[in-house]
């Protein structure tokens, strides 16, 4: 890497420059409202070919797509110009290490809540070491939350929006204030959701389980990519409501994302599920790995190398 931390160069509208030279309206909406949608998008570099790859990232951009258009703000980019920026930005920072990619879409000048435009866009990668600690730990003692998931009657989950993390944080904050690493939620229904944003999914009997679409979970593109990996492996895999007692009885659980890769989920509320990485997780996440750094040959069709090889 060319630059540190806080010298790293992004595109911020249009451009690439020091990531102290990027302002904006101190009053605009994204500032005051939260009004912004974004992706953090996994990259990671393997060693054996000097190539970093961009897991996912037309599916990622896709959803970003999405959530403006849930959220009405006016896309200020097409398709192209996106990617365009986010392979640019990394090779502007030289980077040859795993990084989070943060790709964000917000809206400026001096609007309200209310606004639509002036639209705009930074991308903002990072090195994955610099993520936060619950990204960064080998195992996760979690809580259930007092506070319940968000659902699509007040502010989708579907929707990859800033305002939705004040709910996690919300969350996320009380885990750790009562001495856990993290959290998981229950819905409006009383029934397991998700972590502060991270998918749960646990295995009973070899199979593997994890909450459905419509129980306020956001349409994560690591869970897709768990379940399908699962399925490739020849494991049964079910998508339905989940009990928050059977958490407390699971052989294996583990919180996903794509800052959080596969982590596993060592107890709940003090019940212990494992005091190690369990059999199935572990196999799952080293599928996630060799897919994510290009080296399974059935998803090649998952990675973006950046480096002209």
């Amino acid at each position: 890497m060319k630059y540190d931390v806080e010298n790293r160069r992004i595109w911020f509208k249009g451009e690439i420059l020091n990531v102290n030279d990027a302002k904006i309206n101190i009053l605009a909406p994204t500032s005051q409202f939260g009004l912004n949608v974004f992706e953090g998008i996994p990259g990671y570099w393997n060693s054996d070919n000097g190539q970093l790859y961009i897991f996912r990232l037309e599916d990622h951009i896709k959803r970003l797509e999405k959530s403006m258009k849930l959220m009405q703000i006016d896309a200020p980019y097409g398709f192209d110009e996106i990617k365009k920026a986010i392979i640019d930005t990394i090779k502007a920072n030289e980077y040859d290490e795993n990084i989070s990619i943060r790709t964000t879409t917000f809206v400026d000048g001096f609007g309200s809540w209310g606004s639509s435009e002036p639209s705009d866009m930074f991308v903002a990668p990072i090195s994955r070491g610099k993520t936060s600690a619950e990204y960064n730990k080998k195992g996760l003692n979690c809580c259930i939350t007092s506070w319940r998931r968000i659902d699509d009657t007040v502010l989708s989950p579907r929707i990859k929006c800033g305002a939705n993390y004040i709910n996690s944080r919300m969350g996320q904050r009380e885990a750790l204030r009562n001495g856990y690493d993290t959290c998981i939620f229950l819905n409006s229904q009383g029934k397991i959701s998700e972590g502060p944003g991270s998918c749960f999914f646990m295995i009973k009997n070899n199979k593997i389980i994890t909450p459905k679409l419509t129980d306020s979970v956001l349409e994560s593109i690591t869970r897709d990519t768990v379940i399908k990996l699962a399925l490739d492996a020849g494991l049964d895999v079910e998508e339905r409501t989940i009990d928050r007692t059977e958490l407390y009885v699971a052989d294996e659980a583990f919180l996903c994302g794509s800052a959080m890769e596969i982590t596993p989920v060592y107890s709940v509320d003090r019940y212990e599920i494992t005091s190690e990485v369990g059999k199935i997780t572990k196999m799952l996440h080293k599928k996630y790995l060799d897919a994510a750094m290009g080296k399974d040959k059935l998803h090649q069709d998952w990675v973006t190398g950046v480096y002209d090889l």
